[in-house]
């Protein structure tokens, strides 16, 4: 073969390498989410674990402010703040919490919410089983939120890797606070700390999938973004007003509910600040 034509297939073949080459972008998005759900979830177990959980009880009001401000504050503002039609938006709010209700009553979700011990005369073990159908609303409703928040990274990224990063680190900020109240629940509803770490790590990988998603089929998918959130937010209300605030409304002396309206007063303002702190960046 001559000298020529050579070298010709040897550029030829260098320009064309056989190993298939990762997108950068992807592979962000990736770790990204990745990391988002873990490190979220490891800091908000690791402050259960050694300190919340040795008063879990008075902490359900903190979980109750938690829960409430992230939807009412974050999630649905975020949502109506989109060009979603809020009739729309408020249907399909209406049917969240509709879905929800009917799901308890099926006895697929949670029936009823108690501490053992609580005084009702069961025998012993019937609170923490009965409760203990009570996690997976609190699941479903953090696994969508995750999702979200995978489309937001994925979507941050493809416009400007440092936005992607800073949307990443903020999604981390505003998600400590409320998996520290999904893991209060979760342990009041009788799940051990192994099984709320390992659920909770699952549903936090639903930020993957919601990444990969938004990165291959983002025009359509950014355009469901509001009714998630919307979906996602009818979980945690729920899951506030029917279970939790009712269980705190049978303390009700002043020395009860002094302690419970400052958690929860304490719940909105974490949730508030770190918001803020995300929007600031």
């Amino acid at each position: 073969m001559p000298k020529e034509n050579s070298c010709v297939l040897i550029c030829a073949l260098s320009q064309h390498p056989s190993r298939p080459k990762i997108n950068p972008t992807l592979l962000s998005i990736l770790l990204a989410t990745t990391l988002a759900g873990v490190l979220s979830i490891s800091a908000a177990a690791v402050f259960s674990f050694s300190l919340l959980s040795r008063v879990v009880e008075r902490m359900v009001s903190l979980s109750v402010g938690i829960l409430l401000s992230t939807s009412l504050l974050h999630a649905l503002p975020e949502a109506f703040e989109s060009q979603a039609d809020p009739h729309t938006l408020f249907a399909v709010l209406l049917a969240g919490l509709l879905g929800f209700f009917l799901l308890e009553k099926m006895a697929i979700l949670r029936h009823s919410h108690h501490y053992e011990g609580d005084g009702h005369g069961h025998e012993h073990g019937h609170d923490a089983h009965e409760a203990g159908k009570a996690g997976w609303m609190i699941l479903v409703g953090d696994g969508l939120h995750n999702f979200t928040d995978g489309i937001l990274i994925a979507a941050a990224f493809l416009a400007d890797p440092n936005l992607g990063v800073i949307t990443g680190v903020a999604i981390i900020a505003h998600e400590i606070p409320q998996e520290i109240g999904d893991f209060i629940v979760l342990l009041n509803a009788g799940f051990t700390r192994v099984r709320a770490y390992v659920y909770n790590l699952l549903c936090s990988l639903m930020a993957v999938v919601g990444g990969l998603l938004g990165y291959f089929t983002l025009g359509q998918a950014s355009g469901l973004i509001p009714y998630v959130l919307v979906f996602a937010s009818s979980g945690f209300i729920y899951i506030a007003v029917s279970d939790l605030m009712p269980q705190m409304q049978r303390r009700a002396t002043v020395r009860e509910t002094i302690p419970q309206v400052i958690l929860i007063a304490l719940g909105v303002s974490v949730v508030l600040f770190l918001t803020s702190r995300g929007h600031a960046h």
